[in-house]
């Protein structure tokens, strides 16, 4: 299991790169709302944490910022001009099927967020205004989330890999036999 206690606050990593510095940040945030202030009080919450926060004021903007790096999880608003935040995470889903996605929303426009939902578009959904602790806990169980989905596949394939293995040893055991 993860040790998660080192993305909350007051917890820094304490693992050392070759060259002394801290090693970077392990997961990668993208905030998405086309308000400033939101942006601005979403860096807040994560700040002191370590991740590393990127922020997009649109949802193209969003799309260009996730295809510079991996990104684990992403926070989206509903209600944006241009594309809104169920497009833009239907368009993650699509783009990068592994990428964490939470739609956060000011509107209770509860049709739009449960077809998201039903759709495997979204994670969850947070309602605004946020409480700063409970957004920080349902980032760290979203990103337990990824990190098992990634070692199941992982775990899956070595599977896979050693099946194939024993296959052939089965096929070249039964081939000795015979001679």
């Amino acid at each position: 299991m993860t040790d998660f206690s080192a993305l909350f606050v007051g917890q820094r990593a304490v693992d050392q790169a070759p060259s002394g510095h801290l090693a970077p940040p392990r997961y990668r945030l993208l905030l998405v709302d086309d308000e400033p202030g939101v942006l601005h009080a979403l860096t807040r919450v994560f700040r002191r944490e370590n991740y590393e926060v990127v922020v997009a004021a649109s949802g193209r903007e969003g799309l260009d910022r996730l295809a510079e790096a991996p990104t684990q999880l992403v926070i989206s608003d509903y209600l944006m001009p241009a594309m809104n935040g169920a497009e833009f995470l239907r368009e993650v889903k699509a783009r990068y099927p592994e990428t964490i996605r939470i739609m956060l929303t000011g509107h209770a426009d509860t049709g739009a967020v449960m077809g998201a939902i039903n759709e495997g578009v979204v994670y969850q959904f947070s309602l605004k205004p946020w409480d700063d602790n409970g957004l920080r806990v349902s980032v760290a169980l979203a990103l337990e989330q990824y990190d098992l989905i990634r070692r199941n596949r992982s775990l899956s394939e070595e599977n896979r890999q050693k099946n194939r293995e024993i296959g052939a040893l089965s096929r070249l055991a039964a081939s000795n036999r015979s001679q």
